[in-house]
């Protein structure tokens, strides 16, 4: 058994004031992302500065105006990317870059030196404050560690002064979820009574989960919390920077803005130490689900999961929410039918919410309209593929054919797997559309016998057609074209058969368009049914191709045998 009693269970803070379970997501919050910085340092290749001003210009592109591009103390590298930026003019004035640095003196001269010649910047001053980095890795107590975010203030304060541009001061107690709530508490007031936090000049505090620890609603209590007890909250900006190490960031985070979180660092598609920061777009998409505006222009995840791949050499899951590919997928037989009769739905009452079962939004409107909703495998049903077959090729199959050409793809799929969409196609030209043999229909003359005296009838055909090769002919009457072939037929060949059913639509539009028809035929002496589907610019000789497709498929066996003894 596995030794369970090696860990101990995180402390969770006694909250029973809690107000944000009754609260609702509103609005979004202000994104930040920090694909640049905390992105960038956790990629086993990190971005060259070419693939930066790439991912960079993408950012900017897709609506963040907060975004945090490095470190630049710490590496030539960053330095240089961010001069290239500044120098190079490629900042929009809407758009306010941010820095990370630690609290240390030459850290701090050196970003100022990083910065120079921007209208504004965000200078973004972190130090551990968790119970266990302040023994094992600081040996320092609570006061020195409080007395180094105070001494980073400062610091940045001084150099803010002289800066021709405008300073915004961001702290981050790192490891916070490590941290006691009524320390983290004291050092954040210390903080911003140190820079001298305004409404005018406000004080962003960021509160991150540094290591997912515990559940997402005890992250929401702290954050509530320290919202509810932080000294001049009317000149605080409340800041999330969460992580994903349980697998639970996308609900801390929107816990966290329920519980008052204003603003949220994360990153493209939740690239990250260990398993990531917590997904930007992820609760984006999440919002516009809700009837939120995002507030980001993410209509087309195609192109950022293109450019994304390529900067940082890292793979989408195909089960990434929205992004994956198979997210919009339904494999599941049932799942196809009710989507399929969603979408039909949606189609013809024209609703002006979307509402579609499985499908939380609509795949079009963040640019996967040309991927398919419905792959047919060995688990798919009878929904799944006549919403293929309609989709993909415009055949509206009768309700009663859905069994049976399901049946038919279930036996190709459970010898070969998936069935992609053409080879679906095929097997349906195979099944019905090239079912030509051995009794081929290949002339039509009709007749209008309306009027004509001595004749229960209205309609005359004469049909040509080829039996094994040889050609026929005979001629009918009946009630319309179709009952006339229908009994020309069973005189000719000797067989007993009766129509049950008859649909046709159009398959195209324009002067070539063609139409498609749907025989459903019974055999009267042992009672098999199948159906018939026929293709043709003109109605009635699809209707026609669609009987003999169905007199094929129901004797074409038994013909073949007669035929065979009969040339012995």
């Amino acid at each position: 058994m596995m030794n369970y009693k090696r860990y101990k269970r995180n402390p969770v803070l006694d909250y029973p004031e809690r107000k944000w379970p009754d609260k609702q997501i509103e609005k979004a919050p202000v994104w930040v992302s920090v694909d640049l910085r905390d992105g960038n340092q956790a990629l086993v290749e990190p971005m060259v500065v070419s693939e930066k001003i790439e991912m960079f210009n993408e950012l900017v592109k897709l609506g963040f105006k907060e975004i945090e591009i490095g470190f630049p103390a710490a590496s030539q590298i960053e330095f240089d990317f961010l001069r290239e930026l500044v120098d190079k003019n490629l900042i929009p004035e809407d758009v306010t870059v941010q820095v990370l640095t630690q609290c240390r003196e030459n850290l701090i001269d050196r970003t100022f030196e990083a910065i120079e010649g921007m209208s504004k910047a965000i200078v973004h001053i972190y130090n551990s404050t968790s119970t266990l980095q302040r023994d094992v890795v600081f040996n320092m107590g609570r006061e020195e560690i409080k007395q180094l975010a105070v001494d980073g203030t400062l610091m940045v304060k001084k150099r803010a002064e002289s800066f021709p541009g405008k300073i915004i001061l961001e702290y981050s107690p790192e490891s916070f979820t490590g941290t006691e709530p009524e320390y983290a508490l004291e050092v954040c007031n210390a903080v911003t009574e140190a820079w001298g936090a305004t409404p005018d000049n406000k004080v962003i505090i960021n509160l991150p989960a540094t290591v997912e620890m515990t559940t997402p609603n005890v992250y929401a209590d702290i954050i509530e919390w320290e919202d509810q007890h932080l000294d001049r909250r009317d000149s605080v900006i409340l800041s999330v920077h969460p992580h994903n190490d349980r697998g639970t960031g996308i609900a801390a985070t929107e816990l966290a803005i329920l519980a008052g979180a204003e603003r949220v660092e994360g990153t493209l598609f939740g690239n990250g130490e260990r398993t990531g920061n917590v997904d930007v777009l992820n609760i984006a998409y999440n919002m516009f689900s809700q009837g939120i505006d995002p507030e980001l222009e993410i209509g087309n995840i195609n192109e950022i999961i293109e450019m994304y791949e390529r900067c940082t050499k890292m793979k989408i899951d195909p089960r990434h929410p929205y992004a994956g590919k198979l997210v919009f997928t339904a494999f599941s037989g049932s799942h196809q039918d009710a989507i399929s009769k969603g979408v039909k739905a949606m189609m013809e009452r024209h609703p002006e919410t979307w509402e579609v079962p499985y499908l939380p939004i609509d795949p079009a409107d963040i640019g996967r309209e040309y991927e398919p909703i419905v792959r047919i495998n060995s688990q798919s049903g009878k929904g799944g593929v006549a919403f293929i077959m309609d989709s993909y090729f415009g055949f509206k199959l009768p309700k009663g054919m859905h069994k049976e050409f399901a049946n038919v793809i279930q036996d190709i799929s459970e010898k070969q797997g998936e069935v992609a969409p053409k080879e679906v196609m095929e097997a349906f030209r195979r099944t019905y559309l090239e079912k030509k043999e051995p009794i081929h229909f290949r002339k039509l003359q009709m007749f209008d016998l309306s009027g004509e005296e001595d004749t229960e009838f209205d309609t005359e055909v004469v049909v040509q057609y080829t039996d094994h090769g040889m050609q026929k002919e005979f001629k009918a009457t009946g009630n319309g074209p179709i009952d006339a072939v229908k009994r020309g037929l069973s005189a000719e060949l000797g067989i007993n058969v009766k129509i049950v059913d008859y649909e046709e639509h159009a398959l195209t539009g324009g002067s070539n368009a063609q139409a498609a028809a749907y025989i459903h035929m019974l055999s009267v002496d042992d009672n098999h049914v199948t159906y018939g589907v026929g293709v043709s610019s003109n109605i009635t000789r699809a209707s026609v191709r669609a009987i003999f497709s169905a007199v094929n498929r129901l004797f074409g066996d038994r013909f073949d045998a007669e035929f065979s003894r009969a040339n012995q």
